[in-house]
């Protein structure tokens, strides 16, 4: 079994390319906390603790999709693990008990305070997996369903946070609401970012940004998602660390522009696998950014 589900982590929750971008998150949102507070850069305790529980979020998520995606899977994707029997439902969804278990030992470790955040997280996450009840509209509705979806992401930050401002039994600082809200607009990024195809890639029963919208709205979509992080970053930088970076972010959306300028020109594979690279290279470098560049420029001045 643990053989299986190795190949289904390989598969559908690649550790190498998903552990870097949330590490990134994880301590981003920690240390952006800090350093709004005036404080120290909390040991690696706190940073392993909260990456641990943001994996595990991100774990439960994709589980809850494949229960949702279930039915279409086995119709249109047989390939995928679930469909040809790698691993059963079942089986996934022990995994995510296990996970669950996990994160509320790793809360109760921390600080039993953190608990109840965890579990307002926790309530999201049900009614987002049964589609807040409401299924039939939102998938008739896109950007209210990417929307609903996109929220549980800066509650996650919210509650990794907590590692830092909760533990300290301080209030969280007043710019970490704007930090928040350039979480749910990188969400975007990448949501979008991974779901804008070439047409040779479009596959029967699977919803992408490129079908559902055509690729100049997505892109042009995907583009506004970047220049509203963009502009909150920069906000947020000089609430949070005092930092002027709107010079570096807007280099990094005309990159952005750039790119997305080129998908819809030619929407080959290659255009289309660079957008989804660069929203998670964008990912990375907006977080690091944000959280913990502040403290090593202040360790050189």
């Amino acid at each position: 079994m643990l053989k299986r589900l190795w190949v289904y982590q390989r598969e559908r929750f690649p550790l190498d390319s998903h552990g870097a971008l949330i590490a990134a998150f994880s301590a981003s949102a920690i240390a952006f906390s800090a350093f709004a507070r005036h404080a120290a850069l909390p040991d690696w305790r706190p940073l392993a603790a909260g990456f641990v529980s943001s994996l595990l979020f991100f774990l439960l998520m994709r589980i809850a999709d494949e229960w949702k995606d279930a039915a279409d899977d086995a119709r249109f994707r047989p390939y995928r693990p679930v469909p040809r029997g790698l691993v059963t439902l079942r089986e996934l969804a022990g995994v995510g008990i296990v996970a669950g278990v996990l994160q509320l030992a790793i809360a109760l470790a921390v600080t039993p305070r953190l608990v109840p955040l965890l579990l307002g997280v926790w309530v999201y996450f049900a009614l987002m997996s049964r589609e807040f009840f409401v299924g039939a509209w939102l998938r008739a509705h896109p950007v209210a369903y990417i929307a609903s979806h996109m929220a549980i992401v800066p509650m996650i930050d919210a509650y990794v946070s907590a590692f830092d401002w909760l533990v300290a039994r301080q209030p969280a600082p007043p710019a970490l609401t704007w930090f928040l809200a350039v979480t749910f607009c990188n969400g975007l990024v990448v949501e979008i970012g991974r779901k804008l195809r070439a047409p040779a890639d479009e596959e029967r029963g699977v919803e992408t940004y490129s079908a559902l919208w055509g690729r100049l709205r997505g892109a042009t979509v995907w583009c506004a998602a970047c220049a509203a992080t963009a502009g909150l970053a920069t906000v947020a930088a000089s609430r949070g660390s005092g930092m002027a970076d709107g010079g570096f972010f807007a280099v990094l959306l005309a990159a952005a522009v750039g790119c997305g300028a080129a998908y819809v020109r030619e929407p080959s594979r290659r255009h289309a696998k660079r957008i989804e690279s660069l929203s998670g290279a964008w990912t990375v470098i907006l977080y690091l950014t944000l959280g913990l560049a502040p403290f090593a420029v202040k360790a050189v001045f």
